[in-house]
């Protein structure tokens, strides 16, 4: 029996086994899309990854630690994305818009009432439109390393990543593992031009025009010394998403959920409960 069925098997079956991670797929707007899941507490949480991402790449620490009585932990790997393949990722214009509803669209399939939504950086912009567009759904939100807009220096900073070869080795041997390289390569330089589109759209907008509809508790994690999301994204969105609180992480990186997995993870829970 492969792992992830053994582990949903014994979960069903084993009350001390709920703590660990079960994985499964369930058809939605087309695509059939993988999430993990662990916990059994009441208030469930979506988990966004970022660009190339997936819940077994992006999620680790928090999947493992969030607290499982209090919270159900959802993980999703976007269409495209992880094991959410067929299709091969693509990028049109409303690639965020899609995500968001497939997000949403997958945690209804799995009938619950109402979530919160974790989101970083792609993830995080993803999460801004779904509780913009589907508010009576979305109860708290925390984001971090997503920006509403591209500005030149993020043009800039998307065209340094195209070339994955370049990346170091550290962040790119899980993704390359998970994708192999042709597909993990091609996938990251259709995501730079995806990205980039928005450039060439009024004020480089993304989704700047829907933070003013964000209704739920909102909280930003900006990390001071992240390479690819310049402050100032985080306080545009801050600044627009009414009673939004912003939390700023002085050696926090792009990466700060992972790297300071206990900080962050006592924060996200502290804010969601």
């Amino acid at each position: 029996m492969p792992r992830n069925l053994l582990y949903s098997h014994l979960s069903s079956h084993l009350p001390h086994f709920r703590t660990s991670v079960t994985s499964a797929k369930v058809a939605v707007n087309g695509v059939q899309l993988h999430y993990q899941q662990a916990g059994e507490g009441d208030h469930a949480v979506l988990l966004l990854p970022g660009m190339l991402g997936s819940g077994e790449t992006d999620f680790g620490p928090q999947l493992k630690s969030l607290n499982k009585k209090l919270f159900t932990v959802v993980a999703w790997d976007p269409r495209g994305y992880g094991h959410s393949r067929p299709p091969d990722r693509d990028f049109p214009a409303d690639f965020f818009e899609r995500d968001a509803k497939d997000a949403v669209d997958l945690m209804k399939a799995l009938k619950f009432k109402k979530v919160s939504l974790l989101g970083w950086s792609d993830g995080g912009i993803t999460a801004l439109i779904a509780a913009a567009k589907y508010p009576s759904y979305i109860h708290k939100m925390v984001i971090w390393g997503a920006n509403a807009y591209v500005t030149d220096k993020d043009s800039m900073i998307y065209e340094g990543i195209r070339d994955v070869s370049k990346w170091s080795e550290r962040t790119r041997k899980p993704l390359e593992a998970l994708y192999g390289y042709d597909y993990f390569a091609r996938t990251c330089e259709k995501w730079v031009d995806g990205i980039r589109q928005f450039k060439h759209l009024p004020d480089g907008n993304i989704c700047r025009h829907l933070l003013p509809h964000v209704q739920c508790p909102t909280l930003i994690v900006h990390g001071e010394k992240d390479p690819l999301v310049p402050r100032f994204h985080a306080d545009f969105i801050h600044e627009h998403v009414k009673g939004s609180r912003l939390h700023l992480m002085p050696e926090g990186k792009h990466n700060l959920h992972l790297r300071f997995a206990d900080e962050f993870n006592k924060l996200a829970e502290d804010f969601l409960q």
